[in-house]
């Protein structure tokens, strides 16, 4: 009685457990080309194009929004609202650098470029946000009630969540793990918002200026992983 001949299990194929590797993660380097190469042109394009007017948006409002929330801390004297207005202009820098890498005739080129700054971007936000949070913790300064910066956290909270999943989904089926690392800077912009507002809701109904730096060192912590990712390019495509 011949034994059933069963296929030999494929290496590669096993270490990719959380669903994210593409069929160019797991085949031979001889074999069928890559997922960015099967794209047609036409879709290359438009995926392209895509790119630039998502970053472009994330740009301009995170201009707007580190504007107002650095104008809104100063006169609240919140370490909170300047902070993310800091955070804005962080974002503005991640997005910047995936713009200049699409703005090339070979975005792969420009690719490993454009993941060094957002992975320093994500470490300066992890540290700007530590040291503040520190200084909230030991009574550097007493935020008062702000309504600006109520209402900015809660768009910011609303709109964030919508750029960063379409450049997620734009970065993942065209290949480029700049995009991909960006949008999680976006995402990054919307747990801070959520922080954020959550931060000035208490301080203002409960007077718990402690509970915003608190939430704050976690959204640190979390920086400073998508930092090391977006480092290595271990971003999901």
């Amino acid at each position: 009685m011949s034994e059933t001949t069963r296929p030999s299990p494929d290496p590669a194929a096993s270490t990719c457990t959380d669903g994210c590797c593409t069929a160019a993660d797991t085949a031979p380097a001889d074999s069928a080309p890559s997922q960015t190469i099967a794209l047609s042109a036409g879709r290359r394009s438009i995926l392209t194009r895509r790119v630039r007017l998502l970053v472009a948006a994330t740009i301009t409002y995170n201009v707007v929004e580190a504007v107002v929330a650095i104008t809104a801390g100063h006169l609240a004297s919140s370490a909170a609202l300047i902070g993310f207005g800091l955070d804005s202009v962080i974002e503005v820098a991640s997005a910047t650098a995936v713009a200049w890498q699409f703005s090339g005739s070979d975005p792969a080129k420009r690719e490993r470029a454009a993941l060094r700054v957002i992975a320093l971007s994500f470490f300066a936000l992890a540290a700007y946000v530590t040291v503040e949070s520190v200084r909230a913790l030991s009574g550097a300064a007493e935020a008062e009630h702000s309504t600006v910066g109520i209402v900015l956290a809660a768009l910011s909270l609303v709109i964030m969540p919508f750029l960063s999943a379409a450049q997620r989904r734009a970065g993942r089926e065209l290949g480029s793990v700049s995009a991909v690392a960006d949008s999680k800077q976006t995402l990054l912009c919307t747990y801070l918002s959520g922080v954020l507002l959550v931060g000035l809701l208490l301080n203002s109904l409960f007077g718990w200026s402690w509970a915003d730096p608190i939430a704050a060192l976690v959204i640190a912590a979390v920086a400073v992983r998508e930092g090391r990712e977006a480092w290595k390019g271990h971003h999901c495509c």
